[in-house]
């Protein structure tokens, strides 16, 4: 498989995750199976930010698509999801997360004194508790650093990475179906990865799939927004 069509797979996973958010009723068996799938996403995309980091040829204009669309998402998140918050705060959507991120990486390659870097990375974690998948995401991103071209090191980061998410959730929940819900996707999306992943982008439509992966984030969000306040 390549790279394009896991991130296909990781928009329609996301996609049937945000429409349970939505429009089902919580606690449902359908509606909570819904929300598990959705979780193949976040560590799916964590994984190509890191993977992308290497190959993009300029890193200001990465980190500028990043944020224009992370504004662009703001409103149209707001609308799907008015009740996303923390502490009376708005809460940022996904694509400032990654923002986050990609700048762990960049404090990662170009901060050399270890104290500095170290504290960087810890403002920028705990930046992401304003955002969706706070904390997560930017540790997901320092496992795959760690792990980097190494099979047996990526193989351990997605276990470490659904050991800590299905921890937390069944920390939280008291639920073993909730540990187990969560887990597994992310262990679906490590066998993706390190299995059936080329290596490659797809060779048609590079261009794109490249502007359809940022584009499809806001559009689908305002559509659904639009639909839950006109319904």
């Amino acid at each position: 498989m390549s790279r394009d069509a896991i991130k296909y797979i990781a928009m329609l996973t996301m996609l049937i995750n945000h429409i349970a958010n939505v429009f089902l009723p919580a606690g449902m068996w359908y509606t909570n199976l819904c929300l598990y799938i959705g979780y193949f996403t976040a560590v799916t995309m964590c994984y190509f930010l890191v993977e992308g980091y290497g190959y993009t040829r300029s890193k200001r204009k990465y980190a500028g698509r990043l944020l224009g669309f992370a504004v662009l998402a703001q409103l149209p998140y707001q609308l799907a999801f008015p009740e996303n918050g923390i502490a009376g705060f708005v809460q940022f959507n996904m694509l400032f997360t990654l923002l986050l991120c990609f700048l762990v990486l960049l404090a990662q390659e170009r901060i050399h004194d270890r104290v500095l870097r170290g504290a960087a990375i810890v403002l920028l974690i705990c930046a992401s508790l304003f955002c969706d998948w706070a904390l997560l995401a930017p540790v997901f991103t320092l496992l795959f650093i760690w792990a980097r071209d190494s099979r047996p090191r990526k193989q351990i980061a997605f276990a470490a990475a659904a050991v800590l998410y299905g921890g937390m959730a069944g920390l939280g929940s008291g639920s073993l179906a909730e540990t187990v819900g969560c887990a597994v996707p992310i262990l679906t999306a490590g066998f993706v990865i390190l299995y059936l992943y080329n290596g490659q982008r797809a060779r048609r439509g590079r261009s794109f799939s490249k502007w359809f992966f940022y584009t499809f984030y806001p559009a689908h969000l305002l559509v659904l927004g639009l639909i839950r306040i006109l319904a």
